[in-house]
């Protein structure tokens, strides 16, 4: 093997493992002073009817971004849809996958795994997840307060991240 191609190949490799999210690159805590309001994020459901993070107002919302052929999202998704079930009044779990192939790819996928019992959502248009600022990485997850404010976001997994930072943000007003 050429020198160029034993330097390029483990390059390569990382770029493709850092923007499928096995980093940790993003932030983390927000300053409640700069939270800035996404309560205006709008995705879809299964049936293809808009939402928006506005019907959540006065609960957590816990917001996965994730695609099918993503490794660490899949190991993620166990996590995400055991807290989607405990979710209530309280708070709520919104996976929003950004497969290219939209509800083609998400549903056979779903349908593949059904100990999941994953309810999933798309991105409402190209600019949709936008207000949550730039998203380098899957799985991201975005914890947005009971005000429609970004409290925290993190690209990666970590087992038992998003449950503690969920915690953290229930202990607010």
């Amino acid at each position: 093997m050429s020198r160029v191609r034993r330097f390029l190949l483990p390059v390569l490799a990382l770029t493709l493992l850092a923007g499928c999210g096995f980093g940790t690159g993003e932030k983390g805590p927000v300053a409640a002073s700069s939270r800035k309001r996404v309560g205006h994020v709008e995705f879809l459901d299964a049936s293809g009817a808009k939402r928006s993070l506005t019907e959540f107002n006065g609960q957590v919302v816990v917001v996965d971004v994730w695609a099918t052929w993503c490794p660490p999202c899949r190991a993620s998704l166990p996590e995400v849809a055991a807290l989607q079930k405990r979710g209530g009044e309280q708070f709520v779990v919104l996976p929003i996958s950004v497969d290219r192939g939209g509800w083609g790819d998400v549903k056979p996928f779903l349908k593949a795994n059904p100990q999941l019992g994953l309810e999933a959502f798309l991105p409402a248009g190209a600019e949709a997840l936008r207000p949550f600022g730039e998203i380098r990485g899957i799985p991201t997850t975005l914890i947005v307060d009971r005000h429609g404010r970004l409290r925290e976001r993190w690209s990666g997994y970590a087992a038992g991240r998003a449950e503690k930072a969920l915690e953290e943000a229930l202990k607010e007003p």
